[in-house]
């Protein structure tokens, strides 16, 4: 299997957003002193780069197969047992973000004509954050199934440093 990229649009992207959530919540700090008198969008667009960072920022997790696990049942087993396991697991993940993506369309759909507070936008910008996480993780998922994507969990197990 070929080794990951070091650097994934995934990564890209949830990077780009922290520099501009980074420089949004400045001119929030700096809009609270006498220099200047703030805009009033900056606190609901941090909000909303903050989720949209997240969101982008689990896909890159998933790309990298480095989430949070309690492994020590899983590492009594054989390379091929562990194998099953993982498969299981990912397909029952699959199911769950499979639903959650129907969920985010349905929930985009529904908020689409109500408008932001402060921002020029529909609200369906923001719940598109789940919509479009979700999708680049079931890509993950489904390429990992296939073959084509990172398992590092099921080919070797990590020892502690």
């Amino acid at each position: 299997m070929k080794p990951l990229r070091k650097y994934s649009a995934e990564g890209v992207v949830a990077s780009a957003l922290f520099v501009v959530l980074i420089v949004v919540l400045v001119i929030q700090i700096f809009g609270r002193t006498p220099l200047f008198t703030g805009p009033v969008w900056t606190e609901e667009a941090a909000r909303w780069l903050w989720v949209w960072m997240a969101m982008i920022g689990i896909a890159e997790v998933e790309r990298t197969d480095s989430q949070l696990r309690m492994g020590f049942m899983v590492e009594k087993l054989s390379r091929r047992a562990r194998g099953i396991v993982f498969t299981l697991i990912d397909l029952a993940y699959l199911g769950i973000v499979l639903n959650l993506i129907w969920i985010g369309w349905q929930t985009i759909r529904r908020t689409w004509s109500n408008e932001a507070v402060t921002l020029p936008v529909s609200d369906a910008v923001l719940y598109a954050s789940g919509f479009v996480a979700m999708i680049l993780i079931a890509n993950r998922i489904i390429r990992r199934l296939a073959g084509i994507g990172h398992r590092h969990a099921a080919d070797e197990v990590e020892t502690p440093l």
